[in-house]
């Protein structure tokens, strides 16, 4: 907001703000791995396209340069999805959430690394590995880990992902920032919906970019925060038994729950989800791998794909895919468990990131463990198609950021990024990670 208010008023030009984002990721670039392409060239025309534009002064995010998931067309460009078995031909259009965020005045001024097929919660690839600006040695999380990398180290102001059973809330929460993935239907989502899943959202580091970007995606729906007198159900573990979760990130969460009913909430208790939600989500999962694989080369894809979407593979033969319970948990399931709570907050993440690694070169159970480990409390979400969000709420002992997961009922969008204001307000986090 700071950037284009800055440009719409003349103290900036389109091209002195990408040009200095653009030395600040070519600095960066090779420590952090969030990107796959720099666009530089093209991004430089684009900015002084933009500068000229006769309505420059009405755009609401003129001249903001922003960085774009790599599963998400951007004409002109090759869209790999983290993959060497993917298609090189660059794309024809633009996806409509990159032509409304042009449209409003953005730039496009990176590509970001993800993991192949962005199957996992992590975001390495044959395009590189990227790190957590909090940490280098750890994970930003995935599949969106390279978005969430780029906005957490001040590269890029606003960066687009999604989230498909946590790919926006997870990397949030390992990078410090806000990430909001949409309800089913308020944001044209990307071209794999994981079984109508998957919503595009933005990464960004305040509520209110959060809450602007979000209503250009959305195609200019009001979107202003709103949160007052809701009943708010507070779950430090909401996991069926056998999951832990940190005790830190459970202290978050009461703290969370206790800051909001100083602002005036009624907050209650909440409950753990049921086991079969939880099952139904990594068959889910790995039917998405075995959909997104078909007719990829498989000479081309990595070790942790191809056993991924064999045991997809197997579990749609024997018809336990997740298929029913997905259904059923979407349809009345989750409205049902919800009860009579407006609000449910949760930590967004179970343990704190593993470490950044080359996680593709693993093979099936590896992969599993370690994200269900760390990163099992989103999918549910994903599954009723509700939107969700993750704000950060303090620091762990490691140094690292803790995030809380804000979720609610269809259409409620508002009353999220309202409750993620009013935890701003009462503790504000550091923008940017330490030292970038």
């Amino acid at each position: 907001m700071e950037i284009a208010e800055a440009v719409r008023n003349g103290k900036a030009t389109v091209p002195g703000v990408v040009a200095e984002h653009l030395a600040a990721i070519e600095a960066r670039a090779a420590s952090l791995g969030a990107f796959r392409k720099i666009r530089v060239e093209e991004a430089i025309r684009e900015a002084r396209a933009v500068q000229d534009r006769p309505d420059l002064a009405e755009l609401p995010l003129a001249g903001v340069p922003v960085a774009v998931k790599d599963n998400v067309e951007v004409a002109g460009e090759a869209t790999r999805n983290g993959s060497a078995a993917t298609p090189a031909e660059p794309a024809s259009a633009d996806h409509p959430v990159v032509a409304r965020l042009r449209q409003a005045g953005a730039v496009v001024v990176a590509l970001t690394n993800v993991p192949e097929l962005c199957l996992v919660a992590f975001s390495d690839s044959v395009y590189g590995t990227a790190r957590n600006p909090w940490n280098l040695d750890r994970t930003p999380g995935g599949s969106s880990g390279g978005s969430a990398a780029a906005v957490s180290a001040g590269l890029v102001p606003l960066a687009v992902g999604n989230d498909g059973l946590g790919s926006l809330r997870i990397p949030g929460a390992c990078c410090g920032i806000i990430a909001i993935k949409p309800g089913f239907g308020m944001v044209p989502p990307p071209a794999h919906d994981w079984f109508e899943m998957c919503e595009n959202g933005p990464l960004t580091t305040t509520v209110a970019d959060a809450a602007l970007a979000l209503r250009v995606m959305a195609g200019d729906q009001a979107l202003t925060p709103h949160a007052a007198d809701l009943r708010i159900a507070v779950t430090p573990n909401p996991l069926p038994l056998g999951l832990s979760i940190d005790k830190e990130f459970q202290r978050a969460v009461d703290e969370a729950g206790h800051t909001l009913r100083e602002a005036g909430h009624t907050v209650v208790p909440g409950r753990r989800l049921p086991t079969v939600v939880g099952m139904s989500s990594v068959m889910t999962w790995y039917s998405c791998a075995a959909e997104d694989s078909q007719g990829l080369p498989p000479a081309k894809l990595e070790r942790r794909t191809r056993t991924m979407a064999a045991a997809g593979r197997t579990v749609r033969t024997l018809r336990i895919d997740g298929t029913r319970t997905r259904d059923d948990w979407r349809a009345s399931g989750a409205d049902l468990w919800f009860g009579n709570a407006d609000v449910l907050v949760t930590p967004t993440l179970a343990h704190v990131p593993p470490r950044a690694d080359r996680w593709g070169r693993r093979g099936l159970i590896r992969n599993t463990l370690v994200n269900v480990g760390y990163a099992p409390v989103t999918a549910a979400w994903n599954m009723a198609g509700w939107p969700a969000m993750t704000v950060p709420y303090g620091r762990h002992s490691s140094g690292l950021p803790i995030g809380v997961q804000l979720i609610a009922p269809p259409g409620a969008e508002r009353q999220l990024l309202g409750l993620a204001a009013q935890l701003e307000a009462a503790r504000p986090w550091s923008r940017h990670a330490p030292g970038t």
